[in-house]
């Protein structure tokens, strides 16, 4: 599975090809987050387990369960054995324990974050310090510090927020109700936003915000299987793709490293993939072998990326008719400690 990234082109964008299945999960998988040094991946599940995955070698490190909280959004921090985990149960008035900090290396929950009072739907972590994001369904953004247990600063908006950080750790935007794009100075973000954007003529809620590695796009992902590029710096639209509905699953769409291609899921369950440069030429579509995917994510180092629904599937470029690794074999698992 070692697959360095290099420059990609249009060639080595449709050789991508299935190198690993794992089949083993109890469930959908809810969310999927890289490590952005380390060769990792870790998912997060509606069987309540947190997965972490050697991508370099495609196997299995280690499986904890959080039967008492859930497992739904999830993302790493700087340490690679330490991941931010939003919970599915036990969301009360109160919004007691919405969100943990987790060890993946001794199973451990290092702090609780209290807050959210519904369920969170948007979650990342800054790349240059200890802040992170989270959005809500209880209309709210909050900002927290992963030393301190305290939100460090609220948001309130309208519909369903969802966020991201540009990759300096300089700017955040937040998505809102009726295709509003707001972006704020991460340091000054008390003062309101500098800037809003309108996906004109589009008015479903975006459920996903990716930035590209250069900062100079902005990746959108809507309810109803839009996804548009932006210019990050102007809000002018670069590109726009309509895939088929998937009824009750929010497909994902993921930049390569380069900010040249990007791939999405689809209704039909297809996976296809565009050159942002050639505007609206399709480049590739591949069966994903997994129904619609919920989950996709290309990785910051490799030609690699991950895909999910129920199985989760590594895609690298196909220089051999191997047939796909099978791996599900359980390595580490670990019920919950009591107090997660």
């Amino acid at each position: 599975m070692k697959t360095p990234m290099t420059q990609l082109d249009d060639e080595t964008v449709r050789s991508m090809a299935i190198g690993a299945v794992f089949s083993d999960f109890g469930g959908k998988i809810n969310s999927l987050d890289f490590h952005r040094k380390d060769d990792l991946l870790v998912t997060a599940s509606e069987d309540d387990s947190v997965r972490l995955y050697d991508i370099a070698t495609a196997k299995l490190l280690k499986t904890t369960f959080h039967k008492k909280h859930g497992a739904d959004r999830i993302c790493f921090t700087h340490h690679p054995s330490s991941v931010i985990c939003s919970s599915k149960y036990n969301l009360d008035a109160t919004g007691a324990e919405s969100l943990r900090y987790l060890s993946m290396y001794d199973n451990r929950c290092l702090r609780y974050f209290k807050g959210h009072k519904e369920r969170i739907v948007s979650l990342c972590m800054s790349p240059v310090n200890d802040s992170f994001m989270s959005g809500s369904l209880d209309h709210s953004v909050r900002i927290w510090d992963l030393r301190v247990n305290a939100c460090q600063g609220i948001l309130h908006l309208r519909g369903r927020p969802t966020v991201a950080y540009d990759q300096q750790g300089l700017v955040f935007a937040v998505a809102m109700e009726g295709g509003a794009i707001k972006l704020f100075d991460s340091r000054s973000y008390d003062k309101g936003p500098f800037d809003t954007f309108l996906v004109g003529g589009d008015t479903a809620e975006v459920c996903d915000i990716k930035f590209s590695s250069d900062g100079k796009s902005m990746l959108l992902t809507t309810t109803n299987n839009n996804i548009y590029i932006l210019d990050a710096y102007g809000g002018e639209k670069r590109c726009g793709y309509s895939l088929e509905p998937s009824p009750n699953v929010i497909i994902e769409a993921t930049f390569t490293p380069d900010g040249q291609y990007v791939v999405s899921g689809s209704g039909d369950g297809n996976l296809h993939a565009w050159s942002i440069n050639k505007r609206n030429e399709q480049v590739a579509c591949w069966n994903s072998h997994i129904g619609v995917p919920s989950c996709l994510k290309w990785a910051p180092r490799r030609a690699m990326f991950a895909a999910a629904s129920s199985v989760l599937t590594f895609w690298i470029p196909n220089d051999s008719n191997a047939e796909p690794t099978r791996m599900d074999t359980e390595a580490g698992v670990e019920a919950e400690h009591p107090s997660q």
